[in-house]
C-alpha cells in the first residue's frame, strides 16, 4: 500500500505556525517515502466553516510550497454518506437517542459521582430505545454494549511519534471512565461528530499514516474503537510535538500574531517558516 499522509484542517480561521508544522511534516514524510500527501477540509461545523477560510488554507499551503495529490476532499460535500455507518452502529444496537442539553449535562455532573469525571456523560438517557428518538436528539454510542460486543478482541493501534512510540491497546475499564457515551451525531443540526467523520475519511482516502499534534493522542483510542467495531482498517498514527507561544501555550486560531498570512505580509519566506518550526 502506498505510504499516504494527509493534512486535515477545519476552515474556521487562519492557519498558524502549528498548522504549518503539521502540514509540512506530513508532506515531507510522504515525499520522503515516495508516497502521497492529501488535503482534506474537515468542515462538518457548518456554522463556523467559511469559504473564505477554505480559500485561505489553500493559499497558505500553496505559498509554503506544499503540493497535494488529487482533489481536495471536503466533508460537507458528502455528509449523508456518513449515515450508513451510523446505520451500522444502530443495527448493532450500539446507539441511543439523547435529549440532554449541555446545561442538563453540566447540572447532572455537578453533583459528586464516584468514578465519573466532569466531562463524562452521566447516562441520563442511556435506557431510551431508538424508537423514542425525537427531532433534535443526539445519537450516543452505548459504550458498555460496544465493549461487550468486542469481547476479547483487541483494540490496538501503532504509534510512531516520539512521545508515544509503540503499540497501544484499549483498556476497557479506562475507556468507561474516560470516554463514556460520546455523541456520534446530532439530528436537526445534521452534524456528524468530527472524530467519527475524520476516522472514516482516513479509511476512505486510504491514509496509512495519520500525522497530527500530540494533543489529539488521547482520543485516538476512541477512533480506533469505532473503526474496530465497523471492521475497518486502522492506520498508523504519528503524533508530533506542538508549536507553542512564548508562554508555553499551544497555538490556537485566535493567535493571529502567529498566522501564516501575517508572516507572509511581513515579508517572511517559506524557508523562514520552515526555520521557525525547525523543519529547515
Amino acid at each position: 500500500m502506498t505510504f499516504t499522509t494527509r493534512f486535515a484542517p477545519s476552515p474556521t480561521g487562519p492557519l498558524h505556525l502549528g498548522h504549518a508544522y503539521s502540514a509540512i511534516l506530513a508532506h515531507d514524510m510522504a515525499r520522503a517515502a515516495n508516497g502521497a500527501f492529501l488535503l482534506r477540509m474537515e468542515d462538518t461545523d457548518l456554522q463556523r466553516a467559511k469559504p473564505e477560510w477554505d480559500a485561505a488554507v489553500v493559499e497558505d499551503l500553496t505559498w509554503l510550497g506544499l503540493r497535494w495529490d488529487g482533489l481536495i476532499l471536503r466533508q460537507s460535500a458528502h455528509l449523508r454518506e456518513y449515515d450508513r455507518y451510523l446505520d451500522r452502529f444502530d443495527d448493532m444496537g450500539l446507539l441511543y437517542p439523547c435529549s440532554c442539553s449541555r446545561a442538563d449535562i453540566r447540572a447532572a455532573v455537578s453533583a459528586p459521582q464516584e468514578g465519573v469525571s466532569h466531562d463524562l456523560y452521566p447516562g441520563t438517557c442511556k435506557n431510551r430505545p431508538m424508537s423514542y428518538r425525537q427531532p433534535g436528539d443526539a445519537l450516543r454510542l452505548h459504550l458498555d454494549r460496544a465493549l461487550a460486543r468486542l469481547g476479547d478482541q483487541d483494540v490496538v493501534f501503532h504509534e510512531t511519534g516520539q512521545t508515544h512510540s509503540g503499540t497501544h491497546q484499549l483498556n476497557p475499564a479506562r475507556a468507561l471512565r474516560e470516554i463514556g457515551d460520546v455523541v456520534l451525531s446530532r439530528k436537526g443540526e445534521e452534524i456528524i461528530a468530527y472524530f467519527l467523520a475524520s476516522a472514516l475519511d482516513d479509511v476512505h482516502q486510504k491514509i496509512t499514516h495519520v500525522v497530527r499534534g500530540e494533543d489529539l493522542f488521547e482520543f485516538t483510542q476512541l477512533q480506533v474503537l469505532l473503526l474496530t467495531l465497523l471492521e475497518l482498517p486502522v492506520p498508523i498514527y504519528h503524533h508530533h510535538r506542538l508549536i507553542r507561544d512564548d508562554e508555553g501555550k499551544r497555538l490556537a486560531k485566535r493567535d493571529d500574531a502567529r498566522a501564516i498570512a501575517k508572516y507572509r505580509a511581513d515579508g517572511a519566506s517559506p524557508e523562514d517558516i520552515r526555520r521557525m518550526v525547525e523543519l529547515a
